[in-house]
């Protein structure tokens, strides 16, 4: 991520204070530059690198803060940095698989007003918004929803109803989506390609943020989601032509253990059909809870086979934060 000053959109594309019905100040000074550093030997090293930067948002008055939880996943130190230059280091404090989003308590005061939050369907398709990263207005844009839809990402993930906007930018990793009231909408994570009206379009997905509020006590009390976790087999895998096909496994997990391959076709999860990432997540996740076994029909080379996978708990894989 370069450093703040080294680029700007241009003007008429940065929000306007006459323009916004809310304070816009206050909204762009709720962001903070989040950078943060992981161990070679993590477990997500190799995958999402030992260095990381994007942004979080402050979002209560004892200056919490709410990311992209894989900016954070297996932290050793974690640095913020507000918009006036105050920085102070952060404590995650938890990441939450399911929804993918993460909070980071900073060891000293910000000096930053907690922004507002909002609900998803606060916002419909085609409205205004605007996307905040840290360093204020050159770093801000005017966006529009452009779906409004379920999300499936390969390293088992589901979203019901996630919201994509455009234009789309890579660096929103953690930033703040607000609705034209101001208030907070949800936290960037990926940037991906759209279908709309036939044409495929750039755009950035976000994690809506209305779903941080059913589990935020748990989090800041167990550091994680109450109850049991979800299965989780290690496969990375891919809608290609009509089949899905795993295209990465994760190293000493699960299914790597249990004998699956690259380029192996799923078929059938539990003897039942599979024929989406969702479908096919959703009932591994029905298996069973962390532990339980995965039947999974493979397709290896023209032939069938049925391979069984003692499920685990992704969290045992990772480091896990420490306070200094």
């Amino acid at each position: 991520m370069p450093e703040p000053g080294s680029w700007a959109f241009p003007a008429t594309l940065q929000p306007s204070p006459d323009e916004a019905g809310f304070d816009l100040a206050s909204a762009l000074d709720s962001v903070v530059l989040l950078r943060a550093e992981i161990p070679e030997d993590a477990f997500t090293a190799s995958i999402l690198g030992t260095e990381r930067a994007g942004n979080g948002v402050v979002i209560r008055d004892d200056g919490l803060v709410v990311t992209i939880g894989y900016l954070i996943t297996e932290a050793e130190s974690i640095w913020l940095t507000t918009n006036r230059g105050t920085v102070v280091q952060g404590h995650a404090l938890a990441y939450d698989q399911c929804t993918g989003l993460g909070l980071v308590l900073p060891l000293g005061s910000l000096g930053v007003r907690p922004i507002q939050r909002a609900a998803a369907s606060c916002v419909d398709v085609n409205a205004d918004v605007i996307v905040i990263g840290h360093g204020g207005r050159p770093h801000s844009l005017k966006a529009k929803v452009i779906a409004k839809r379920e999300f499936a990402g390969y390293w088992e993930y589901v979203l019901d109803e996630a919201l994509f906007t455009a234009p789309a930018h890579p660096q929103w990793g953690g930033a703040a989506l607000v609705g034209p009231d101001g208030r907070l909408l949800g936290i960037g994570s990926l940037l991906v390609q759209e279908s709309t009206g036939g044409k495929a379009v750039d755009g950035n997905m976000f994690v809506p943020i209305d779903l941080l509020d059913p589990i935020l006590g748990e989090l800041l009390t167990l550091g994680r989601a109450a109850g049991s976790p979800r299965a989780w087999l290690g496969i990375y895998t891919a809608e290609m032509d009509g089949h899905l096909v795993i295209g990465g496994l994760a190293p000493g997990g699960p299914a790597e253990r249990a004998g699956v391959k690259l380029g192996d076709l799923v078929l059938e999860v539990a003897g039942e059909p599979v024929t989406g990432l969702a479908a096919m997540f959703r009932r591994i996740w029905s298996s069973g809870p962390a532990g339980s076994d995965v039947t999974l029909t493979l397709s290896r080379r023209g032939v069938s086979s049925k391979v069984q996978v003692r499920s685990a708990d992704r969290n045992d894989f990772l480091k896990k934060p420490r306070l200094h």
